[in-house]
């Protein structure tokens, strides 16, 4: 194979470094699939992976990336075929692996989902692993009793982040019309109310976690931020709610008493995205090119890998909208 274009982050005495390097198939990891990436898309671990200390990478030189969609063009595993197109999201994917910033990538078979009718390359990564996560937030809360039939009210915290930008359309398009958006700045109003919001509110709209119990307000919860948000909205959860938390951003301390969970029968749901079994993965992807497709009108960036800092500088400062894609 010829050398072909990379992020590549290299580790310095002081820090990190990273950006486009010409590189060769003998500096991918091992696997039974290379692919010729079309796609790879943005996510807040990303980000993390490109800081010093930001729990990500495993190992140095490391190509990131934690998610693509592509074709295959060679294989030693039966179950695919030289042409075919995929995804793959998560496992060790851009941390210990070599990911999908990158020309080509290779992986173990284990890892790889054929891409569902419905969607193209691109609209894959238009979900990617921020879309493959919010599916997995609103699956978990429509088994704890979520139904639009019963009009809940539903509060979706880092509304316009990847995560959350795609949760509103999910909801939205399924028929729930009671859907709070949490934002932090004035611009992202708009922007929640375009994607499915029916009302805005910011952090300081919720007030203080003075109570362990406070005024019920939400029966469902989307986090995607953890932290301080989270313990402040546990207590204002309806008696037999949930909460789903797959996020970070605000920190990773959770205040809370035991009262929310004892009193009012609250359920909290971790949502992993990383080592969902490969066997449930194909039916989830099947209902987001089904159903859940919402790729037309998704907020989306695309850009070239020589662009990818900027975009990591955005999600960094909170200034990042929707879904940024990489055209690999």
């Amino acid at each position: 194979m010829e050398q072909f274009k990379a992020i590549v982050i290299n580790e310095q005495q002081d820090g990190v470094t990273y950006g486009v390097e010409t590189v060769g198939e003998d500096q991918l990891s091992d696997g039974d699939v290379l692919i010729k990436v079309g796609y790879s898309s943005i996510n807040y671990k990303d980000m993390l992976a490109v800081q010093k200390k930001g729990g990500v990478i495993r190992d140095y030189p490391m190509i990131p990336g934690i998610d693509l969609s592509g074709t295959i063009v060679h294989t030693t595993d039966d179950r695919f075929k030289e042409g075919q197109e995929v995804v793959v999201t998560g496992f060790a994917m851009g941390m210990s692996h070599t990911g999908g910033f990158a020309e080509y990538a290779r992986v173990p078979a284990d890892w790889v989902v054929p891409l569902p009718d419905g969607l193209s390359l691109k609209d894959a990564m238009i979900f990617g692993t921020a879309g493959f996560t919010a599916a997995l937030s609103i699956l978990a809360l429509e088994q704890h009793g979520m139904n639009p039939k019963n009009n809940p009210a539903i509060l979706v915290t880092g509304a316009t982040g990847g995560v959350g930008s795609v949760a509103l359309q999910i909801l939205s398009q399924s028929g729930y019309q009671n859907i709070t958006a949490l934002v932090r700045k004035d611009y992202q109003i708009e922007v929640a109310q375009s994607l499915g919001a029916s009302s805005v509110i910011f952090p300081d709209d919720l007030g203080e976690p003075k109570k362990p119990l406070n005024k019920q307000k939400f029966d469902y919860v989307v986090d995607t931020v953890g932290g301080e948000v989270a313990s402040v909205v546990i207590p204002q959860i309806s008696y037999g709610g949930s909460m789903s938390m797959c996020g970070n951003a605000a920190g990773v301390q959770l205040t809370a008493t035991v009262l929310p969970f004892i009193l009012r029968g609250v359920n909290l749901l971790g949502i992993d995205s990383v080592n969902v079994p490969i066997e449930k993965r194909g039916a989830i992807w099947d209902k987001m090119a089904d159903d859940w497709n919402i790729t037309q009108t998704t907020l989306t960036d695309e850009i070239t890998l020589e662009q990818v800092p900027e975009t990591i500088e955005a999600i960094k400062n909170g200034e990042h909208l929707g879904r940024t894609i990489i055209k690999c």
